[in-house]
């Protein structure tokens, strides 16, 4: 009898001190050939598992620390379901037509992400819809209507960040709002991006995001205004090298604007760099083109018909640009403004700002 009750005590030990695991159980209509468990790591897709699917279905077994963002992949479709995954048994129901919109279910942690994504995909729906309705009152010559409706879809898409970020300060604690962070950080300076990771709680600190954004912040710093320019050497159309000091010495003040021939914004921005620049280029001002394209006809293209009369560099490396990844640029259309000794005195200068900086600097 005494060792039945040590066996069974044995056993409850056991059992209760078992290692915490996940299961994903995945279940697409139609999905054929095998699906994949990756993450999104510093800018890099990293496999993780992968699963056959038998009619359909396939299931992943793992374990983690804490919850963390992964993303579902199939070998036959380019769309990808991100979710948060704990351990606990986590369900994926959908089809193979629209993996990014399965049902998750099973995770707490994703059941909040996915309260506050319906609220942002609602309101991303009203600005699309009065987005749509002002391009149509273009199209019929309405264009204070036009602009009108223009205005409201991006108070809209405005508030969507505000939103999130809200709710970032609001739950220092949530696995979700790293994740929000990494949604919203692209425009923020330093010591701001900063601030937002000092209020999380010490428990995210291995969230992969923290982790990157801690890395930006120290990248940013270096860039920062009033510091000086990091001097780098790129080639011009013709393989030449050009030198940034180069630049800015012989200017008064010269903006280095990164951007690419596939970049809408960045395209729907040259007209009015073009006209800043021609209409100070004889009082000092510069502008040094930095592309992260890869196709070096469709660069020299855009060159052209946007009429960029300027300085250009490229290494085509695209989003791997040497020059972006020392600036810390990581979205486009990025710059910053230089006086003649290389110190950064301004960021992303655009629309009516840029006019209005250059224009009161060289009066």
């Amino acid at each position: 009898m005494k060792n039945y009750l040590l066996l069974a005590s044995l056993f409850g030990f056991f059992a209760c001190t078992q290692t915490p695991s996940y299961q994903v159980k995945v279940k697409l209509n139609k999905a054929e050939g095998k699906a994949f468990l990756n993450q999104r790591i510093k800018g890099e897709w990293v496999k993780l598992d992968s699963a056959e699917f038998k009619n359909g279905e396939c299931e992943f077994k793992g374990a983690v620390h804490n919850p963390e963002v992964y993303y579902l992949g199939v070998s036959s479709n380019k769309d990808k379901l991100m979710f948060f995954v704990e351990n606990s048994i986590i369900s994926i129901t959908g089809s193979i037509d629209s993996v990014h919109a399965a049902k998750v279910s099973g995770s707490i942690v994703h059941n909040e992400f996915q309260t506050i994504q319906d609220k942002l995909d609602e309101m991303d729906k009203q600005g699309m819809a009065l987005l749509k309705q002002s391009k149509e009152a273009g199209k019929s010559g309405a264009n204070n209507q036009s602009d009108s409706l223009m205005v409201l879809a991006e108070n809209i898409f405005n508030d969507i960040d505000t939103q999130q970020k809200e709710y970032i300060k609001a739950n220092p604690a949530s696995f979700v709002s790293p994740y929000l962070l990494g949604r919203v950080y692209y425009d923020m300076e330093a010591d701001v991006l900063a601030g937002y990771l000092a209020g999380f709680d010490a428990k995210l600190d291995s969230f992969p995001t923290v982790v990157m954004l801690k890395e930006r912040v120290e990248k940013l710093k270096i860039v920062a205004i009033g510091q000086t320019a990091p001097d780098f050497t790129m080639n011009d159309a013709e393989g030449n090298p050009v030198k940034l000091s180069d630049i800015y010495s012989k200017n008064e003040y010269t903006l280095i604007d990164f951007w690419a021939s596939w970049c809408g914004p960045c395209r729907r921005e040259n007209p009015n760099v073009v006209a800043v620049y021609n209409s100070n280029k004889t009082k000092g001002f510069g502008v040094f083109g930095v592309s992260l394209d890869t196709s070096k006809d469709k660069w020299l293209k855009a060159i052209a018909d946007d009429q960029l009369t300027w300085s250009h560099v490229s290494d085509l490396k695209g989003w791997k640009n040497e020059a972006a990844a020392l600036y810390a640029v990581n979205s486009i259309p990025a710059n910053l403004l230089l006086d003649k000794t290389g110190k950064i005195i301004g960021r992303n200068l655009r629309e009516e700002k840029l006019g209005e900086t250059i224009s009161g600097l060289l009066k």
